[in-house]
């Protein structure tokens, strides 16, 4: 059995969530985001809106489960007072590393797609600041 906070997970994929708003918003990247993948604000319209968010969401939490399950503690051998292995440090470092990894298949994917490198580093931006965000909380909230 492994110790996983449920409740830092719901957090955790809710702040990658909000992240996303934040970070595609006109106020950061999303003006750049939208040109560089040819969108306009009618474009974006025509779009199944409760599909798109309700998606995102969903897979926000997924993301936070799966980092959830690498960051718990295996209170196997454990009788009485155990000590977590993860803390917010290496929640953080962790989140980060596997934010790596996204950003590595972003990159992938955009030189076989002729994507700009502005829109990868975005792209690939989100992925390391929402990983570490959720890293974060996991390993805060312990």
């Amino acid at each position: 059995m492994i110790a996983i906070n449920w409740w830092a997970v719901l957090a955790a994929g809710f702040s990658a969530f909000i992240l996303g708003g934040i970070w595609y918003s006109p106020k950061l990247f999303g003006n750049a985001w939208m040109q560089d993948n040819g969108l306009t604000e009618e474009k974006l319209k025509q779009g199944n809106a409760s599909k798109i968010f309700g998606w995102a969401l969903v897979l926000s939490l997924v993301a936070a489960v799966n980092l959830g399950m690498f960051l718990a503690d295996t209170p196997a051998e454990c009788t009485g007072v155990c000590a977590h292995k993860t803390d917010v440090s290496w929640g953080a470092t962790a989140g980060f590393l596997a934010g790596i990894w996204v950003i590595c298949f972003v990159f992938i994917y955009g030189l076989f797609e002729h994507k700009p490198a502005r829109l990868m580093w975005i792209n690939g931006g989100y992925g390391i600041v929402a990983l570490t965000l959720m890293g974060t909380i996991l390993g805060l909230w312990r």
